[in-house]
Parts: structure tokens; sequence; C-alpha cells
């Protein structure tokens, strides 16, 4: 999930932040660099219960100016190994 806010205060980014580690859905948070503010991986057992934990995220947080996700259709590669040199 993408976000962006008009918002870039500490005052902000600090309820910002302690309001989005409390949903459990929430298993990572960046802060981004570029076009978006903030990226989230989400985790949901389906469409529908993304469904309300977006509405929920929305309407618990203010100040979000857009918030777009996409989904992944196949996993080609996953691994967290990294090459050694």
């Amino acid at each position: 999930m993408h976000i962006k806010t008009q918002h870039h205060d500490s005052a902000w980014l600090k309820t910002f932040a302690a309001r989005v580690i409390c949903f459990d859905e929430v298993v990572e948070c960046y802060r981004m660099s570029g076009e978006w503010d903030y990226l989230l991986r989400v985790v949901v057992k389906d469409i529908e219960t993304f469904d309300v934990f977006y509405k929920k995220l929305i309407n618990d947080i203010d100040g979000l100016s857009n918030v777009t996700s996409s989904f992944a259709m196949e996993e080609i590669k996953y691994t967290t190994k990294l090459p050694v040199m």
C-alpha cells in the first residue's frame, strides 16, 4: 500500500506512526523518498478483509491525501538469502 500526505511535520509523523503500528494487518511500514511518502506491507486473508482494513485505515488516520494498493498475482521468486561476493 502506498500513501501520500500533505503533512510532513514531526507531530503528524508521530501521530501517524503511533496509529499505523496498532494495525495488526500492517507487517511493515516505511517512510519513503520519491513519489510516495509511506509504503505499507499489509497481510490479510482475502480481498474482503482488505476492504475492511482499508476503510478502517482511512477513517482512523487523518491527513492521507492518496492511498493506493497493488496485489501480487503470482510469486515468481522470494528469498531472504543475500549474495555473498
